[in-house]
């Protein structure tokens, strides 16, 4: 890939394919630059038939995302049209994250605040280290949290945990973290990439049209009723069913192996 910037690296691994936010100076704040390659990474490993699981994470071992890197914002929205530009790419983005068809992991280490903490929220699962910390500081700094960012937020953690993050903005320990539902494991520092390349491995040898038919179930499931697209999470289930992967799954059983799947 030619990416737009060396702040955004990918490298595929067998069936992983690993994201990581390159601007530890910054503590992986992230550019409109990086924005941009966040898209092209991302429809790249969604395109690939042979990954199957995406990684995100940060570069260095002091943050996963810090969120914007505010010293562009001079440059890159001092006008009405580049504000509707950057904001068009951020909106992108997390579009993005949320029509990804693969299951997408952040492994978190450092800080994880504000919009990396929206960021690490984009994904299915979050493995973090145990010397991790989160938060959303908008109620020190006289930010609105966004409407969508509030609705994830409470879709993951529940309105009453929401609200403790939100009127209290302070920073939670990753044991803290992990009580409240934000990530779904705490590791040691030294274990964390092995526990998640060995969970994405895990993953990946399901098939993929079962991992995407759960995905999108129980995505829409969390909608709310009067924009849920019932109809499309059943034909993700009904493609699985009707697929020679499933036939694959069915024969590999008998046959006491491992399945070869294809993705169709």
């Amino acid at each position: 890939m030619n990416l737009p910037t060396d702040k955004m690296l990918a490298r595929k691994d067998g069936a992983i394919g690993w994201m990581t936010f390159n601007n530890p100076e910054r503590h992986n704040a992230f550019s409109f630059e990086m924005r941009l390659a966040i898209l092209e990474i991302l429809e790249d490993f969604e395109k690939d038939d042979a990954i199957r699981v995406i990684v995100m994470h940060g570069a260095g071992n002091k943050s996963f995302v810090s969120g914007a890197d505010i010293s562009q914002f001079d440059a890159m929205r001092a006008t009405p049209e580049q504000q509707a530009e950057y904001e068009r790419v951020s909106q992108a983005v997390q579009a993005r994250y949320a029509t990804l068809q693969k299951p997408l992991i952040a492994m978190i280490r450092g800080y994880c605040l504000g919009g990396g903490l929206q960021t690490a929220l984009a994904a299915d699962l979050r493995i973090a280290s145990e010397d991790s910390q989160f938060g959303i500081p908008a109620g020190r700094l006289g930010i609105a949290y966004s409407w969508p960012n509030v609705a994830k937020l409470v879709e993951i953690v529940g309105p009453s945990t929401a609200k403790h993050i939100l009127f209290t903005a302070k920073r939670f320990p990753a044991t803290d973290a992990l009580a409240m539902g934000l990530v779904n494991q705490v590791v040691p520092a030294d274990e964390l990439e092995k526990t998640v390349a060995e969970l994405a491995n895990t993953i990946a040898g399901n098939a993929p049209l079962s991992l995407f038919a759960a995905k999108r179930a129980i995505d829409e499931l969390v909608k709310d009723p009067a924009v849920r697209d019932e109809a499309g999470a059943r034909a993700a289930g009904a493609r699985a069913m009707a697929s020679d992967d499933f036939k694959e799954g069915r024969k590999a059983f008998l046959e006491k192996r491992k399945p070869v799947w294809k993705g169709r």
